[in-house]
């Protein structure tokens, strides 16, 4: 049985403000419906372990997103994720990382799940991420000294849709300019639009809109 690991933060506000947030729900639910309907187990972690925050957990509409969110089991995952200190990384066939601004204060520099996903990436592992979810592959180095995202083509959340979000002057950096100063190709579509790049074992997303997508390469690349 394939099996995915999804780190989320634990960082429950925008940036410094006392604006809540976490994780984007949306972003993490989409991604899950698709692992959960390939027959797929998995596991939410976090740097801290315990309750993650999450935001969007109430927009109208949104099926998929309503429904995981009632889900029993889901909930027990979301409010107990485990702590990164008893990730076993060869438990794991791929790694997930959902977006959300939370992210951007802690996974976003964290060197534990970092060392995780090098190790898992260079056994042959699937190290995906949407929206501000590439955040946390930039403290990605593998054994060789290098950057993981230095040799890879990759999306993310955009400078423009930081300024539609209203989120440009609160967030701790530009999540465009990071990827783009790391990885050796950055690119986007106009915003709120679908993109998702598939670079040798790393899938990103650019967006919310991204995040069935992403779920769905997600996995058609453990099927294959």
């Amino acid at each position: 049985m394939k099996k995915v690991l999804i780190p989320v933060t634990n960082h429950a506000t925008l940036g410094e403000t006392e604006q809540a947030n976490g994780t984007y729900a949306p972003e993490l639910t989409h991604a899950l419906s698709e692992i959960l309907a390939a027959g797929f187990e998995y596991d939410i972690a976090s740097i801290k372990g315990g309750q993650a925050p999450l935001y969007g957990t109430d927009i109208e509409g949104d099926s998929v997103n309503a429904e995981l969110l009632a889900n029993d089991d889901f909930q027990n995952r979301i409010n107990n994720t485990i702590p990164v200190s008893q990730v076993n990384v060869e438990d794991y066939d791929a790694i997930f990382y959902p977006g959300g601004f939370g992210l951007l204060s802690d996974l976003a520099t964290d060197e534990s799940f970092a060392a995780i996903a090098a190790k898992h990436y260079e056994s042959g592992g699937i190290v995906s991420a949407v929206c501000h979810g590439p955040g946390a592959l930039l403290p990605i180095t593998l054994s060789n000294g290098e950057k993981l995202l230095a040799s890879k083509s990759v999306t993310g959340f955009t400078r423009e849709e930081e300024v539609d979000f209203g989120t440009i002057d609160a967030i701790p950096f530009l999540l465009e300019e990071s990827l783009a100063r790391t990885a050796s190709r950055y690119t986007k579509v106009q915003p709120w639009q679908e993109l998702v790049i598939v670079d040798d074992r790393v899938i990103t997303g650019q967006n919310p809109t991204s995040a069935h997508a992403v779920g769905k390469a997600l996995v058609e690349n453990l099927s294959e």
